[in-house]
């Protein structure tokens, strides 16, 4: 018996990264995943990874900006599984480096679409089901920039700080229905997406890692793995008595 047995887990940005990290390791903590992500290849091979280890998954692909799309997946997820147990926000996007200043509108739309509206229309759909059992747990990513400013992509980081004080705000709600809501506020981790930049720094990866891993204690870049357990944890029962925690997964940046 794995630590999500029984269990029916939702997971947004399943298709890389920190989010296919997740999907794997609650299947095989006995979990039935439903992977979701905007890319179909991407999506696609998360599940044929999770298949190819004996997982039980199915992929849709959703586009987390889109509640018509959103509310007709978790449609067909409900009606596949009968219930979801977890949800994992996990889609998002970075956008453009820019400060207040310089942002159009679009810009700060078009991100705010996906890692705000994304995350609220996400769980509006989800929260039915796990309140007509009275139980289920919801985890968000959000960012270590979610709760510290700093110089650079101005647009993200106030969106993850949104996520965490949506955290917040469904944990006082929905705590009533014995629903636990909880955020995950990684630093950088070597996804897919990150060890590309890495690889075109100057210096190379060694470099990147240095400079990325200065003002933490554990001098290391995170991998997809390391955040994954966090999120294993506040998902499972083990975690029955945690909601409205913002947790950094980061090394220790947080902590000097």
């Amino acid at each position: 018996m794995g630590r999500l047995s029984g269990k029916v887990a939702v997971i947004t940005g399943a298709g890389s990264g920190m989010g296919r990290a997740t999907a794997e390791l609650f299947a095989a903590e006995d979990a039935t995943v439903a992977v979701t992500d905007l890319s179909v290849e991407s999506g696609k091979k998360t599940t044929a990874a999770i298949e190819a280890s004996g997982g039980r998954v199915r992929f849709w692909q959703m586009d987390v900006s889109s509640e018509p799309d959103v509310a007709q997946t978790y449609a067909e997820i409900g009606a596949e599984y009968g219930t979801i147990d977890i949800l994992v926000n996990c889609a998002g996007v970075i956008g453009p480096d820019k400060p207040t200043h310089e942002l159009s509108e679009r810009e700060w739309d078009a991100l705010f679409d996906v890692d705000v509206k994304g995350v609220f229309f996400s769980t509006k759909h989800a929260l039915p089901y796990m309140m007509s059992k009275q139980a289920g747990s919801i985890i968000n990513f959000s960012s270590i920039y979610g709760l510290a400013g700093n110089d650079e992509f101005t647009a993200y980081h106030v969106a993850k700080g949104a996520v965490a004080m949506m955290t917040k705000q469904d944990a006082a709600i929905y705590g009533r229905h014995n629903i636990r809501v909880n955020s995950v506020h990684p630093s950088t981790v070597l996804t897919p997406l990150v060890e590309g930049i890495a690889n075109e720094f100057p210096g190379g990866m060694d470099e990147y890692e240095k400079v990325n891993t200065a003002n933490q204690s554990i001098r290391r870049l995170g991998r997809p793995l390391d955040v994954a357990y966090g999120v294993l944890y506040l998902a499972s029962d083990e975690s029955s008595w945690v909601t409205g925690v913002n947790l950094p997964i980061d090394g220790g940046f947080m902590a000097r």
